[in-house]
């Protein structure tokens, strides 16, 4: 797989990597063994840029990536977060940026991944009661200790992101990016390209849906999160249902399956944008993989544009959208 370099400080990652949120919460059943192998299957297939965080089952995601990567340390791009508080139980405590939250949550992913070194840690959510040049300031702490080698964002309003980047700079931001979430081309991706920043684009697959095999909120299990999502919800879901037939359309003209057209549009909007689509099976990383290769024309992607402009999908990102775009 070829590769792409994130931000201006040099880290070079897969050009897609993986996603491993769902391999243990969020999106119904999990099988720990399945998603053992299809993050063995991710390195077998050049796919060394691997996403996690400590919020994310809550801890047991980072053991998992853990013990997957044990031995293949040095082939890792490996990257986690910080900042969304949860207990043990799973409740959530709120969002936590302060100085000594940072620096007790780095040491704690660190212990769960069982490495001495993450290569990008992010803030996973603004605090929006923390100054971010504090929090970005404890994060810098941990690059001179050794414990991180670069620092990324998720999440992060253009504003805030000109301020932590003063304070250090900020190697990568992580934030939502498909053909129904195109919200960042209207002043993030300018402000990340002016700074010298990559851009991670999570749920380049529309949280699956442009995958087509969603049709109602019954399709998900009671423990999916989607159940309850804006955009899966009544007229919503029936107004983004016209957008995804349109890429099915598309895709079909094509030959290839529409979560493969949507993850190669990902792929053609720059070569400083790497979509890390997240799976806890091998059929789909295989298929996702192949997206790779898919070449897409002027026409293509003026196809692509038409059928889904910005602003074209009905529904909010998040059920509650005040912790994004702080």
């Amino acid at each position: 797989m070829d590769t792409r370099t994130l931000g201006s400080q040099g880290l070079q990652v897969s050009a897609e990597g993986l996603g491993c949120m769902g391999m243990s919460e969020f999106y119904g059943t999990t099988d720990e063994q399945e998603a053992l192998a299809t993050i063995q299957r991710a390195l077998e297939l050049g796919i060394t840029f691997l996403d996690t965080a400590d919020m994310y089952g809550p801890f047991t995601n980072e053991r998992l990536v853990g013990r997957a990567i044990a031995g293949q340390r040095d082939d890792i791009v490996l990257a986690t977060k910080f900042g969304i508080e949860r207990s043990e139980d799973g409740a959530r405590l709120g969002i936590n940026g302060t100085p000594g939250y940072v620096h007790s949550a780095c040491d704690a992913s660190l212990r769960r991944l069982g490495v001495d070194h993450i290569d990008l840690y992010y803030q996973h959510r603004v605090d929006p009661d923390v100054p971010i040049e504090e929090t970005v300031g404890a994060m810098a702490e941990l690059v001179h200790a050794g414990k991180v080698r670069h620092l990324g964002m998720s999440e992060a309003a253009p504003p805030t992101i000109r301020r932590a980047h003063a304070v250090h700079p900020i190697t990568a931001l992580q934030t939502e990016y498909s053909l129904w979430a195109r919200e960042p081309e209207q002043e993030i991706l300018q402000t990340v390209r002016e700074l010298g920043i990559g851009f991670v684009a999570y749920s380049p697959l529309g949280r699956g849906f442009l995958s087509g095999q969603f049709k109602r909120p019954d399709d998900f299990a009671d423990d999916d999160f989607r159940r309850f999502h804006p955009r899966f919800q009544r007229d919503n879901l029936a107004h983004n249902l016209t957008l995804v037939e349109r890429v099915e359309a598309i895709a079909h003209d094509k030959g290839v399956t529409a979560s493969q057209l949507a993850l190669a549009w990902v792929l053609h909007q720059g070569p400083d944008i790497v979509p890390i689509p997240g799976t806890k099976r091998r059929s789909y990383l295989e298929e996702n993989v192949a997206a790779t290769e898919i070449e897409l024309s002027d026409a293509d992607l003026a196809r692509l544009d038409d059928a889904a402009p910005l602003g074209s999908a009905a529904g909010d990102r998040y059920e509650d959208m005040s912790a994004v775009d702080l």
